[in-house]
């Protein structure tokens, strides 16, 4: 009988350990703020089949936290339009509303506006987002200055 109660709180000890797992918390990616430089991607395939049609511009982005706002500047015209507006985080989101942006807008330039997945270590943000498997937008940029 003793025996089976120092392997039974054996047991229990054992279990009780497994049970009191800590794990890590995940601290959230920092807030861009700042200018960054970098490029814009935009990956499409049409009806999902075939060789992916690639856009790409170089351009800068400047955020400003103290009123969340955006600038994009230095862009192809013809493939990302210069724009700005404001922006939120909720990590691992980013959401961008673009001021100059119009829903009639029928031109086929890009604007940097809806909701990305983003990651930034402090000096590289990267901004992507896709769309089933035929689409792949993302902003690959660099801190340059605050």
């Amino acid at each position: 009988m003793r025996h089976t109660l120092l392997y039974l709180s054996f047991l229990f000890a054992i279990v009780a350990t497994g049970c009191l797992k800590t794990t890590q918390k995940t601290q959230p990616a920092p807030t861009p703020d700042g200018t960054f430089s970098g490029q814009y991607q935009r990956f499409h395939r049409h009806n999902g089949i075939g060789p992916w049609d690639t856009l790409k511009t170089n351009l800068t982005v400047k955020f400003s936290t103290t009123d969340y706002s955006y600038m994009v500047t230095s862009a192809t015209a013809s493939i990302h339009a210069n724009s700005y507006g404001t922006f939120g985080i909720t990590s691992p989101y980013i959401g961008f509303t673009d001021q100059t942006y119009s829903a009639s807008d029928t031109s086929k330039v890009a604007h940097l506006a809806g909701y990305y997945l983003y990651s930034y270590n402090g000096t590289n943000l990267t901004i992507y987002a896709t769309s089933a498997d035929t689409l792949v937008i993302g902003y690959n940029l660099t801190k340059t200055t605050n």
